[in-house]
């Protein structure tokens, strides 16, 4: 089987998946605003469609502008940091190439997970001359230092509502899952630390093969991150990322009737949740991050459809509308402005 082959059937099963997800939790959705519907108002015309089509209609788009704003914000301050992982390396990108690249990144995830990172490590190398190895380099170092922001979100969650996560996790899933999960992602490090025994072992021995050429490379830009000349700065981005994507949450709150009483603590939850859904190797999260929303804020006391339409205006506004259209102009200007350059 050919890499395109294998790539692009990658690309469907977890498309697949991610639908499969999103069809049948709208099947479930519909049944429940069906049965109550029908019980409560039998003389209306009981549409579920028709229902997520006024959600929608019902948004406030002032809100969702702000959302966009904060957004803008995030990706600033995450090129920002980037720009500064790199210059610990000796590489000085333009803020346009990064902000650029960053952007197409997010947009390709919408259809293939994870490829942004490698798509966007591409374009940075190429528009910048940057060795491809150093920019990926930096991209781990970047993801190294969300999963450490995400472990500190995780527990200010916990720290001020663990008895509404906890229940969560109780109703949804089965410890067994949890489990092989934690099992999965041991199998994971174990593979990891092995990798890395073989490569030393390879460099010691004075190997001079392409791979350990490029895995020498990688990991000095790793060892990089030492030389970073303002830790406080690079600490300042990573809380501003990080409360950013807070608010762009909390934010949406107010777009949407249902959900514009719910308060910070609500909004932590649902933040904390529809991350973990993100994370889910489905395209942009889609299904996974619905299901985690929705259910997430039942326990907020929403009702079904409510809730599930929420968890649909939050992904079209963020996940969609925000990375497709970024995404979209930087596709047009990055070759314009590296045109120029070339010229120049």
């Amino acid at each position: 089987m050919n890499s395109k082959l294998s790539e692009a059937l990658k690309v469907l099963f977890f498309a697949a998946l991610g639908l499969l997800i999103l069809y049948l939790m709208y099947r479930s959705q519909q049944a429940a605003y069906l049965e109550d519907c029908i019980n409560t108002n039998p003389n209306d015309n009981c549409s579920f469609i028709d229902k997520l089509i006024a959600d929608f209609s019902s948004v406030s788009w002032v809100w969702i502008i702000i959302v966009l704003c904060v957004y803008m914000i995030s990706s600033i301050s995450r090129s920002l940091r980037w720009q500064q992982i790199l210059k610990a390396d000796n590489y000085s990108p333009g803020f346009l190439n990064t902000l650029g690249a960053l952007m197409i990144g997010y947009f390709v995830n919408l259809g293939v997970p994870r490829a942004g990172e490698i798509v966007k490590t591409g374009i940075l190398s190429r528009n910048e001359s940057i060795p491809f190895e150093k920019v990926l380099a930096s991209v781990v170092i970047d993801r190294v230092a969300d999963i450490l922001s995400l472990l500190v979100v995780l527990a200010i969650a916990l720290l001020i509502s663990s008895d509404i996560i906890f229940s969560f996790f109780q109703d949804n899933f089965k410890i067994s899952t949890l489990y092989q999960l934690g099992a999965l992602a041991l199998f994971g490090l174990i593979a990891l630390v092995v990798f890395l025994f073989w490569l030393k072992n390879q460099i010691a021995t004075g190997r001079d093969t392409w791979i350990v050429n490029k895995s020498k490379s990688f990991l000095d830009g790793i060892t990089s991150i030492t030389n970073l000349e303002n830790v406080s700065v690079f600490i300042l981005h990573s809380i501003i990322i990080w409360t950013c994507y807070y608010l762009m949450t909390y934010l949406c709150f107010f777009a949407f009737g249902p959900t514009e009483h719910l308060g910070a603590k609500a909004g932590m939850v649902i933040f904390v949740l529809g991350t973990l859904g993100i994370v889910f190797p489905s395209p942009g999260g889609m299904g996974s991050y619905h299901f985690l929303v929705t259910n997430g804020l039942l326990l907020f006391g929403l009702a079904n459809s409510d809730a599930f339409a929420f968890s649909n205006i939050i992904f079209f506004a963020i996940q969609l509308f925000c990375n497709v259209l970024f995404g979209g102009i930087f596709l047009v200007l990055l070759p314009i402005i590296n045109g120029r350059k070339d010229n120049t």
